[in-house]
């Protein structure tokens, strides 16, 4: 069984007080890390940034509002069109706010993704190594 999924989807990024305009969003899902769900988002071949979020909490945000702190989602409804909003918050600015997007993407194509993750690692049947994982660390790995 394959243990890696991936999908790449065009959303909509709005930077500040800025128009929307399309990048891409690569999702990644490995069952090595299986609580994880890592978006890179890139434009014209550069990545613009990358983020690792929470599965249960990505698949959460699909029907109600969550996240506190530097990553926030929740559905929105344009009509008939289904989005997701992701909000991020980055680094400090030199002007002491901090660096701030928001992406709306199309919140069928999310769930699509979270249901082939599904099937590699149901939810509820996560595992996670700690004994592995320490060795590691112990060992500077």
């Amino acid at each position: 069984m394959n243990s890696f999924v991936h999908k790449t989807l065009v959303v909509q990024l709005q930077a500040g007080d800025t128009d929307r305009f399309s990048v891409l969003a690569h999702l990644s899902y490995d069952a090595a890390d299986p609580f994880a769900v890592t978006v890179v988002f890139s434009h014209d071949g550069r990545v613009l940034a990358r983020w690792q979020l929470d599965r249960e909490m990505l698949g959460d945000a699909l029907r109600r509002p969550v996240g506190v702190g530097d990553v926030r989602m929740r559905p929105e409804s344009r009509g008939m069109w289904q989005e997701l909003r992701l909000e991020f918050l980055g680094d400090a600015r030199a002007d002491g706010g901090r660096h701030h997007a928001v992406v709306f993407a199309w919140a069928p194509g999310f769930a699509a993704f979270l249901r082939e993750t599904y099937d590699v690692v149901r939810p509820g049947r996560e595992e996670v190594h700690v004994d592995d994982f320490l060795a590691g660390v112990l060992a500077g790995g």
